[in-house]
């Protein structure tokens, strides 16, 4: 009996001892794989993502407010970015923490209040979700607001100063923005855009993107060495696109430079012609670990940019308004497209002057409907839109349009016929019109557009590759537009960007500068090694 109980007793030691050791052993692999999985998700880089863009004319009346930026916030900030899709290889790389990215149309200078208040956001949600181990900074670079030098310096400090200087920020521009010392302090990795008309958006912001979490996964952090070339030169986009020389050359070399070893990045920009900063000038900057390699590639490409000055051109044919059309109507190549260059929107203009319509309108060979066929893009005219949505397709139409914002070159325009088209729910123009005067079709927005694809007409029941002219607000023809044309003319036109930089009134830009002071003697073209970010 006693041995029975002896038996019974040990068979239960060994059970709860051996379930015991079984459940520690079970905790410990259960709390190793969520170590484990911790580690795995502490691995992962913690990256913020926040970003203004805008190009600002300080030569235009026009003012730019919150709403033209089209502010997104949170996981909306992802449909921005393409090559960020949830199953993307890039955003499985990275815990990433979208704030606030907003991009407007080109226009006037940015009230100081719709600055603040973005930027005020974005200090916000970047606070309430630190920290970060990077910073995705999505610019354009040329921002002019109201009452303050270099906003893109300052935002950059500001940020600074809520994030911290380890954090390494990868700054993603336009090639038409401003880098000035204090935004080069203030970031770590920096590109911009090699092709002008910008193809390569998207994959210059990719390129930002990669470079970031490649210092950050390799644990390089910051590069050693980042060189700053200021280059006096101040030059509008349509003399220097990269589709031409000496353009073309010099962008072509940017690429090569980046790929050497040792070396990060390297960008060339050519600055915001149409903004009275003294940051507005010309800037080669290149980023890298190996400091030979970084101040010579540097100077290599300033002294190239600086020894083409004298070369470049714009980069289609030029005339006035009356020589472009007198071209384009004795002209048998359809369609003949003119550039209304001097209110262009996709440069900073207002968009609504109307000096170009009034004169178009004026000319004897439109008056008749069955007259050359020309199409109009486009010019805002928000009552004459409500009178042609009361109308209707098919009835007659009156009322005035542009020069609301901008009425310096020619006051608001009367048209008086058809109504052709009405379209809703564009993201900038809302409510569009077509309104057809003699042969010519003016399309009429209730917010300015500006027009440079192909289904921006047929969306309107417009063909212009079938149109005689086709006269657009706009610099350089974008890609769809450069492919349709059969010729091209570059209307030199007033406006906020008037390509005659010399007949604008500059008082703030640094001099001397080319081309306002031709016979200027050579510059300081040695590279500037700018502090790294946590050494200021």
């Amino acid at each position: 009996m006693k041995l029975l109980l002896f038996l019974i007793i040990s068979i239960g030691v060994f059970i709860t001892t051996t379930f015991s050791s079984v459940w520690e052993s079970s905790k410990i692999v259960t709390n190793h794989s969520i170590v484990n999985s911790t580690k795995s998700a502490q691995a992962l880089p913690r990256i913020a993502i926040a970003g203004l863009g805008i190009e600002s004319s300080t030569f235009s009346p026009a003012l730019t407010n919150e709403e033209a930026f089209h502010a997104k916030y949170g996981t909306q900030v992802f449909t921005s970015y393409p090559f960020l899709s949830t199953d993307s290889l890039l955003r499985k790389q990275a815990t990433w923490v979208p704030t606030i990215v907003g991009k407007s149309l080109p226009g006037g200078a940015v009230t100081r209040e719709a600055y603040e208040s973005l930027v005020r956001k974005t200090l916000d949600s970047l606070k309430k979700h630190a920290p970060y181990d990077g910073l995705f900074f999505d610019l354009h670079g040329a921002m002019s607001v109201v009452g303050l030098d270099d906003p893109e310096g300052d935002f950059i400090t500001r940020i600074r100063k809520v994030i911290g200087t380890n954090t390494l920020i990868s700054t993603s521009m336009d090639l038409h923005g401003n880098v000035s010392w204090r935004l080069a302090q203030n970031t770590d990795l920096i590109t911009c855009y090699r092709m002008a008309p910008h193809e390569d958006a998207m994959q210059t912001k990719k390129r930002a993107v990669q470079n970031l979490i490649n210092r950050l996964k390799s644990g390089q952090g910051k590069p050693a060495y980042k060189a700053w070339i200021p280059v006096p030169i101040l030059l509008p986009g349509e003399k220097t696109s990269t589709r031409i020389e000496p353009g073309k050359s010099i962008y072509q070399a940017v690429a090569p430079a980046a790929a050497q070893k040792g070396i990060i990045d390297a960008a060339i920009w050519i600055g915001y012609a149409w903004a009275d900063e003294p940051r507005n000038h010309a800037v080669v900057m290149v980023t890298g670990d190996d400091k030979v390699k970084v101040t010579q590639t540097a100077e290599q490409l300033a002294k190239n940019f600086w020894q083409a000055r004298s070369r470049f051109a714009f980069v289609a044919p030029t005339g006035s308004l009356k020589e472009s059309l007198d071209k384009a109507l004795a002209s048998n190549k359809h369609p003949y497209f003119i550039s209304d260059s001097g209110d262009n929107p996709t440069a900073g203009g207002a968009g609504d002057v109307t000096w170009t319509l009034q004169q178009i309108l004026a000319r004897p060979e439109f008056k008749n409907e069955n007259g050359p066929s020309l199409i109009y893009a486009s010019i805002p005219g928000p009552e004459l839109v409500k009178k042609a949505i009361a109308a209707g397709v098919g009835n007659k139409v009156d009322g005035v349009v542009g020069a609301q914002v901008d009425a310096r070159f020619a006051p608001p325009v009367r048209l008086t016929g058809t109504v052709t088209a009405i379209e809703h729910g564009d993201t900038n123009a809302e409510t569009e019109v077509v309104v057809k005067v003699g042969s010519v079709h003016v399309i009429v927005t209730k917010k300015r557009k500006p027009y440079h694809k192909e289904k921006d007409f047929t969306r309107l029941g417009l063909n212009p590759r079938q149109s005689d002219i086709v006269v657009v607000k706009i610099g350089y023809l974008e890609p769809e537009l450069y492919a349709m044309r059969a010729d091209w003319i570059m209307a030199l036109t007033p406006g906020g960007v008037d390509q005659n930089l010399e007949g604008l009134t500059y008082k703030r830009i640094k001099r001397p500068m080319f081309p306002f002071d031709k016979n200027m003697k050579d510059p300081d073209l040695s590279a500037k090694l700018v502090p790294a970010s946590d050494k200021l």
